[in-house]
Formats: structure tokens, C-alpha cells, sequence
């Protein structure tokens, strides 16, 4: 409890530029869990079904089947259950609906990673700002008769100091953030496009088994 209260202290001291720099790290948090929580629920793909997927020659009932389980929003299950209900058609004509919806889930992926990646550069330079304002404050306390309030010039240095340490502490957990995130959206994206080919491929074979009969023009 003592060392929260003695942050706090701290943290008053780094000036009004702090206001802006616990905005952008709330805005930073929420959104990194926000991701977190999206790719936890939306995105993972259980082992039964990437078994399966990985598997040629199996049935498409068990595979519809492994899918009902996955919530409607689930991210493999919207891009599976176009396959599936097109799988009738060319596979050309099931490929270009894969994609479509394959780039609809990167746009919800990538949804607000655009903010991420602004407060990487915006937090060092509102913290350069506190910096500018703690050191100007200082510098005014010294005036033509010299050193008239030593306190208040060790108030401004530690102004400039804390408003610096703390917009480049945000823009390094933000970093990390985004870079962690956008790494996963890419192997997710990947995975997807991986295992969308593994079922036109099915749908071809199945459809030269079938000597193309049964495909609708």
C-alpha cells in the first residue's frame, strides 16, 4: 500500500502531461485484452478438428458435425461453413467466397491495431513534451539573482524525468503488444489459408471422382 501511494506521488509529479499518458495506457491495456480475449475465444482451432482437416478422404458430415460445436463466431467456423455450403459448386467458385470471407476475418483481426500502433509513437512524444515543460519550469526558477528555490528547479528535473520514463515505458509495452499480435494474426491467417486449401482440395478430388457430375455451371 506504501508503494502505490508512493507512485502515485511520483507519478503527480511528472506534471499534466501525465492525464494523456494514462489515457493512451488504459486505451493500450483494454485493447491488448480486447485481442487477447478475441483470439482465446475465436480463434483457436481444437485438435479433433485440425486433425481432421489435416486428414484427406474424410467425411464431410463428421467434419459439419465438429463444427456445430464451435461457437457461430468462431473464426474457423465462418470460414469452414463457407466451404462447406459451396462445396457443390466449381471449385473456383469455392475458393473466390473462401477468400472473400478469409479477408473479411484479417479486417476483423487487424480491427484497431491501427491505435496500437500510434500510441508506439505518439506516448515517447507526449512524454518529450513533460520533459520540455518539467525543464522550462526549472530553468524559469533560475532567474538574473541565480538559484532562488532549489527545490522547485529538483521538481521540474524530476517532471521531466518521470513524464519521460513513463511515455517510453507505455510505448515499449504497446510495442510489444503490437508486434505480439500482429505476428498472431499472420500465423492465424496462415493456418487459414492452409487448411481452406486441404478442403478445395477434397471438393476437386471429389468432384473428379464424380466426373464432374452434380457441379452446378
Amino acid at each position: 500500500m506504501q508503494d502505490l501511494h508512493e507512485s502515485w506521488i511520483a507519478l503527480k509529479l511528472g506534471g499534466v502531461m501525465i492525464l494523456p499518458l494514462s489515457v493512451l495506457a488504459v486505451l493500450a491495456l483494454a485493447i491488448m485484452l480486447e485481442k487477447a480475449m478475441l483470439y482465446w475465444r475465436y480463434a483457436r482451432l481444437s485438435g479433433e478438428l485440425l486433425t481432421l482437416v489435416e486428414t484427406y478422404g474424410f467425411e464431410w458430415k463428421e467434419l459439419e458435425h465438429k463444427l456445430a460445436a464451435l461457437n457461430r463466431y468462431h473464426y474457423f467456423y465462418r470460414f469452414f461453413s463457407v466451404i462447406l455450403s459451396n462445396r457443390e459448386r466449381p471449385a473456383w467458385w469455392t475458393e473466390s467466397r473462401a477468400a472473400d470471407e478469409a479477408q473479411t476475418i484479417e479486417t476483423s483481426l487487424s480491427r484497431r491495431l491501427w491505435v496500437l500502433e500510434t500510441i508506439v509513437t505518439a506516448a515517447p512524444l507526449l512524454g518529450l513534451m513533460g520533459t520540455i515543460g518539467g525543464m522550462m519550469h526549472a530553468f524559469q526558477l533560475i532567474g538574473g539573482a541565480g538559484l532562488v528555490n532549489p527545490t522547485g528547479v529538483t521538481g521540474g528535473v524530476a517532471q521531466a524525468l518521470i513524464a519521460t520514463a513513463v511515455g517510453l515505458l507505455i510505448a515499449l509495452i504497446s510495442l510489444f503488444g503490437f508486434n505480439y499480435f500482429s505476428r498472431l494474426q499472420a500465423q492465424t491467417m496462415d493456418e487459414m489459408e492452409r487448411l481452406g486449401t486441404r478442403l478445395i482440395d477434397h471438393i476437386r478430388l471429389d468432384q473428379q471422382e464424380q466426373g464432374g457430375a452434380g457441379v452446378r455451371p
